[in-house]
């Protein structure tokens, strides 16, 4: 039965149908961009339930809660923008029916990176309120990739099939005692990594630069998983991460720039939002991240990079400078 509701005059009448959100109009020049862009480069950003973004993806502002509901489709014909990041994900699993309804909002060529849950990466729970009675306490599920299988990999493969882009592991920074230090670590991922099915593409992003060792980096090569370069302030620049890790075999390029400016997420959250316009440009990582996706396109390789709004104030729009440095150089 239709919703109804009240008219003037005390009667029921049908409620007015909700107007789908759309696209914002395509920009000529980003059109012209993503033409030259090469095909095996994909840009996207951190989630996509930003009202800040209306006029830039979106035709019109809506909720954070409306965007995640409806924004992806709408997000997904923007022409730069043909993989987002799921960080939902990193908070609990979920089913493959949430994933299958992700991919059926988008073109057959749009790619997701999807974050693991931190139950599988961190070894201690971070004292916060929101874990509870399990706040300072070990994670039962640490490395176990019996667990991984089952209720990450499974569903994902399930729901999202060939638009699968790849599974990030996410590290946070963390004490290295409960780990037992970098080669220790190195052997359990190792081991875990060995684990996992062979049909997705998996990446480690590390949070602590005391664990990027020549261990890891052989965990890394033996079980054809691939090293996150990550803009963050705990870690080395990404040409230095790149020059380490990057190997010719590497399945893929997987880039997530974070933060600049040497700012923390809740600094840089309050100065740049609602996201709408670029407040403090990176030139230095964006000609480096350019440069990584230049050299993976000449290998023939997919790239992925995720961009978050905190890196520069506005994730699209970034999005729109790297393409324009990775299109423009390679010119």
């Amino acid at each position: 039965m239709p919703e109804r509701q009240l008219d003037l005059f005390g009667a029921f009448a049908p409620a007015a149908p909700r107007r789908a959100l759309e696209a914002a109009p395509a920009d000529p020049a980003a059109l012209a961009l993503a033409a030259r862009l090469p095909e095996r480069i994909r840009l996207g950003t951190s989630s996509w339930s930003f009202p800040g973004w209306a006029g830039l993806v979106y035709d019109r502002a809506a909720s954070p809660a409306a965007l995640a509901r409806d924004g992806l489709a709408a997000y997904a014909r923007h022409p730069l923008l043909r993989t987002v990041g799921i960080d939902r994900t990193y908070y609990a699993p979920i089913a493959a029916a949430d994933f299958a309804a992700y991919a059926a909002a988008v073109p057959d060529d749009f790619r997701f990176l999807v974050k693991a849950p931190e139950t599988l990466t961190a070894a201690l729970f971070p004292r916060h309120p929101r874990y509870g009675v399990e706040a300072g306490a070990r994670s039962a599920g640490f490395l176990d990739a019996g667990w991984a299988v089952e209720m990450v990999c499974a569903p994902l493969l399930e729901g999202l099939g060939d638009k699968a882009g790849v599974l990030v592991f996410q590290f946070p920074p963390q004490p290295l005692a409960p780990l037992g230090g970098p080669q220790q670590f190195a052997a359990r991922l190792h081991r875990f990594l060995d684990r996992l099915p062979p049909l997705l593409t998996y990446g480690v992003e590390l949070r602590n630069d005391a664990l990027l060792t020549v261990e890891y980096g052989q965990a890394l090569t033996d079980t054809g998983a691939c090293h996150v370069v990550n803009v963050h302030p705990n870690v080395p620049p990404p040409e230095v991460q790149a020059d380490f890790f990057d190997r010719a075999d590497a399945p893929a390029l997987v880039v997530r720039w974070m933060l600049g400016h040497g700012l923390r997420y809740e600094a840089a959250r309050q100065r740049y939002r609602p996201f709408d316009r670029l407040v403090d440009e990176d030139p230095a990582n964006r000609t480096a991240i350019a440069g990584l996706c230049r050299a993976s396109a000449a290998r023939g390789r997919d790239a992925y990079v995720i961009i978050n709004n905190k890196a520069e104030g506005s994730a699209p729009l970034s999005a729109i400078k790297l393409a324009q440095r990775i299109v423009l150089s390679a010119g």
